[in-house]
């Protein structure tokens, strides 16, 4: 039996967006995670921060909160992704959790002086990404969902930027052999549909996951950015997509009520 995954649950969505489940549950779907592949802990509610031994590693999510507001529940798990990161424990940051991880190694993270950032938006990889093993089999530009106000203003020491764009200097970055940032997200509203396409977050909590659980690799899924139409028609459904359906879907997996499925 693999090792789980640990999920840091550092946010939740807004009030409209909570039937379609919680960011860590995204985040698991988007990730091919079991249930039992993922064990959360929500720390932006004060659950406390388990011991490092037996995770195969650790995906932090995004959060409504600022980085820079150094709460309490954020600035323990600073510390505390410091030393995993220190440890080798491969380490995944999303959003808030990018900005998070730079925080705890050294970085700078504050507002971005070009405002927020929300969307889809276009991406570039950087030649540094050539040889990463998340980053090297994407395109030399993509698209990717994006909402922040902060950034990484400064990546830490040692620190690789992977991706940029117009607005962010730092979309993406690698520290050390396996603790990585992006800020892009894997879910977030898109309609009422609530369906979006992130490669890279999705991409790297994928490949993160068969990388440190030796799971033999297998084609990632997608999220295709609207319901898959099997009676709304919003779009037609796509064969190996994953998607967030519309409460009018009926393909909504069985025993689901937040209209996720494969």
């Amino acid at each position: 039996m693999h090792a789980p995954f640990l999920i840091l649950q550092t946010g939740h969505p807004t009030a409209r967006m909570r039937r379609h489940g919680s960011f860590a549950h995204w985040i698991r779907v988007a990730a091919g995670l079991e249930r039992d592949a993922a064990v959360v802990v929500d720390v932006e509610h004060g659950e406390a921060l388990p011991e490092r031994a037996g995770f195969a590693g650790v995906i932090v999510t995004g959060s409504a909160a600022m980085v820079t507001e150094h709460r309490d529940w954020s600035e323990r798990s600073a510390v505390w992704l410091a030393e995993a990161a220190q440890a080798g424990l491969p380490l995944l940051g999303i959003c808030y959790g990018h900005q998070l991880i730079a925080h705890a190694l050294g970085g700078e993270v504050g507002d971005n002086p070009r405002g927020r950032e929300m969307g889809t938006v276009a991406v570039e990889r950087l030649p540094e990404a050539a040889a990463d093993p998340l980053f090297a089999g994407l395109p030399a530009r993509f698209a990717a969902q994006a909402t922040h106000l902060q950034s990484v203003l400064r990546p830490p020491a040692g620190a690789v930027v992977l991706a940029r764009n117009d607005h962010d200097a730092c979309h993406a970055f690698r520290w050390g052999s396996s603790a990585w940032g992006c800020s892009s997200i894997p879910s977030s509203a898109r309609c009422t549909c609530a369906a979006t396409s992130a490669p890279v977050a999705t991409r790297c909590a994928r490949k993160a996951a068969i990388r440190a659980s030796s799971k033999p690799m297998c084609t990632p899924r997608r999220w295709p950015g609207a319901c898959c139409g099997a009676s709304c028609g919003t779009r037609a459904p796509v064969e190996g997509a994953v998607w967030v359906c519309c409460r009018r879907c009926p393909r909504r997996g069985p025993g689901s009520s937040r209209g996720i499925h494969g």
